[in-house]
């Protein structure tokens, strides 16, 4: 082997020996996984005991990390549930960076920057860390929350503002160093060509390519298609010069309502974890200590004091666009650090010579220790905040011991507060678990015991006396956590009944795997009731259109178990859903020409 790869080698065992130890250690601590990684990038890199050197091409290979998190939450985004994003994306996210940049750039210029430099420190340090962001609202499943949405729709602009961001750097440089007005514009018209030329393609060319990939049958060209998939996505936006991490996402956006969805994010997952970690690693690895020994007043000054500003400026603008009061800490904190992008902000304003390298490496520094900070304040705000906010929600072990409800609601959405208001009208009692805490309140004052948390951790399911209920209702609207509910209950509580909620056909299949009590989807009785309205409506007796609908309801169930049994065979499967309409087609024929004519047989 020659030195190189000896090298590359060593480099390895060095990455992977620090993780095994501190992160562990972290978590152990209750600090988090993310910390343990930073802390172990600033044990081994240049500026600790200098077992690794190069911290950008380090950098630069885990920023696949990124972008491998961004496909797989682009997934579970499809394009009908991103455009439901659109105000808070835009709304929020437009003034978020606005506020933060405004004020920034002040400050800088206050102090004694120059007007260039002062605006670029303004952007830079208007940006969130996605990476850290989301994995913080993953580890606490929060990602469906008012805040975890509010949350993840700026992260998303921000990533789309690092464009105009970086097409605006040359314009801070002298003048040789800036484009011409008209390069500019037809740069910009290339890139919107080519985004919309990659959408187009992607959508007609995607599902017919996974399709034969997958009909080879061979699971690891399937995983190396997946990643050749995001990769190129993530190149292509590199050559526009555009967010690598949003090419990915719109990637998976791409593929989010596609059959393959959950294939792919399984073969992904475990690269994606293990570059997510190696890029927490070299951000501690650019942390400057001698920089910090050197000034430390002026660079905690400067780490608390951004934090301290983007904070605030997160609370003003949650509370305009009306977040939930008891999440308006969480969400300004998670976001309150200075993100991965700033780095390649500060990284090109060095290039074009707008402030001196030591200004450059000083502004670094203080974005890595605010990457640092943000676990630290996150636990301080779990242990102390937190407590604090939901003092007045906490419930004696006592009281749920006298409890004893027959049933347990997952999840007091829409569809489970349905049910939830049925069972209080027959005098059924029900304890409810669920992720919002704004309607806990309210709903305790007409005797449902009411608990904040994860319904998916085991140790909130005991303590909400779930041994003792003979019912469990799932209707959770998230369906990894779904799934993961029933797995848990079926795993440690067998006496159960489980009745679960279904998002779709695929969701069905899973849950059919479980084996549980009953599974409704969640608009399929509903649609059917509006069909047998519109029957009505056209002159259709009652009895015909209930009938009608009753018909197609048992077709319905009979296909789904049928092809729940053939859905591993892609051939068969595809069989059977021709064979299926084929037979609902003749079904209804046969029942045409014995249709009694409308206003015969009962009516309503």
């Amino acid at each position: 082997m020659n030195g190189h790869g000896s090298n590359d080698f060593f480099n390895l065992i060095v990455f992977l020996v620090s993780a095994v130890i501190c992160v562990p250690l972290s978590k152990k601590f209750g600090l988090g996984s993310i910390l343990g990684y930073l802390i172990a990038g600033v044990i081994i890199g240049p500026h600790g005991i200098k077992l690794i050197s190069n911290v950008q091409e380090t950098m630069h290979l885990s920023e696949f990390g990124v972008v491998l998190f961004m496909f797989i939450i682009g997934l579970e985004l499809n394009p009908r549930k991103l455009w439901s994003l659109r105000i808070p994306i835009f709304g929020m996210g437009t003034a978020q960076v606005v506020l933060n940049t405004l004020v920034f750039t002040g400050i800088s210029y206050f102090i004694g920057m120059s007007l260039p430099a002062s605006i670029l420190i303004g952007m830079a340090f208007s940006l969130s860390s996605t990476a850290m962001g989301l994995q913080i609202l993953n580890e606490r499943n929060s990602t469906t929350t008012a805040a975890g949405n509010a949350n993840f729709s700026i992260l998303l602009f921000q990533d789309i503002a690092v464009i105009a961001m970086l097409s605006i750097l040359p314009l801070l440089a002298d003048g040789k160093a800036a484009a011409s007005t008209d390069v500019k514009i037809v740069n910009f018209v290339k890139t919107v060509v080519i985004i919309l030329s990659v959408l187009v393609a992607g959508r007609l060319l995607l599902r017919p390519l996974l399709r034969f990939i997958a009909s080879i049958h061979l699971r690891e060209i399937f995983t190396a298609f997946s990643l050749l998939l995001v990769m190129s996505m993530a190149f292509l936006m590199q050559y526009l010069d555009i967010s690598m991490a949003l090419g990915a996402f719109l990637g998976g956006v791409l593929l989010a309502d596609s059959e393959y969805r959950h294939a792919l994010e399984t073969d992904i997952e475990p690269f994606k974890g293990l570059l997510l970690g190696l890029f927490f690693i070299s951000v501690g690895m650019s942390v400057n200590l001698k920089i910090i020994f050197e000034s430390p007043l002026l660079i905690f000054g400067c780490v608390l004091g951004s934090f301290a500003l983007k904070t605030a400026i997160h609370f003003v603008v949650g509370y305009i666009f009306k977040l939930p009061k008891s999440q308006l800490t969480f969400f300004s904190l998670v976001i309150a650090q200075v993100g991965e992008f700033a780095f390649v902000i500060l990284g090109a304003a060095a290039g074009l010579n707008i402030f001196d390298t030591t200004t450059g490496e000083t502004l670094i520094t203080i974005v890595a220790l605010t990457l640092l900070a943000t676990p630290l304040v996150v636990f301080f705000y779990d242990r102390i905040i937190a407590r604090f906010f939901e003092k007045s929600r906490e419930v004696e072990p006592d009281i749920i011991e006298e409890q004893e409800n027959p049933v347990i609601i997952a999840g007091f959405g829409r569809y489970g507060q349905i049910i939830g208001r049925l069972l209080y009208a027959n005098k059924i009692t029900a304890t409810v678990l669920d992720h919002e805490p704004d309607q806990i309140e309210l709903l305790r004052r007409f005797g449902f015991k009411v608990y904040y948390g994860d319904a998916t951790r085991l140790d909130l399911l005991e303590s909400a006396g779930i041994r003792k209920a003979q019912v469990l209702v799932v209707a959770i609207d998230n369906v990894d956590d779904n799934l993961k509910l029933v797995r848990l209950a079926k795993e440690h509580f067998p006496h159960l009944k489980i009745y679960a909620r279904a998002r779709n056909i695929q969701h069905v299949y899973d849950l059919i795997d479980q084996d549980i009590d009953g599974i409704e989807r969640e608009t399929f009785e509903a649609s059917l009731k509006m069909g047998v309205d519109v029957l009505r409506g056209l002159g259709w007796s009652a009895y015909e259109s209930v009938k009608r609908a009753q018909m197609f309801r048992r077709h319905n169930l009979e296909v789904i178990k049928d092809m729940h049994s053939k859905r591993k065979n892609e051939k068969e499967f595809m069989a059977k859903a021709r064979q299926a309409r084929e037979d609902l087609e003749k079904m209804f024929e046969e029942e045409n020409q014995l249709r009694t004519q409308p206003g015969s047989g009962w009516d309503i």
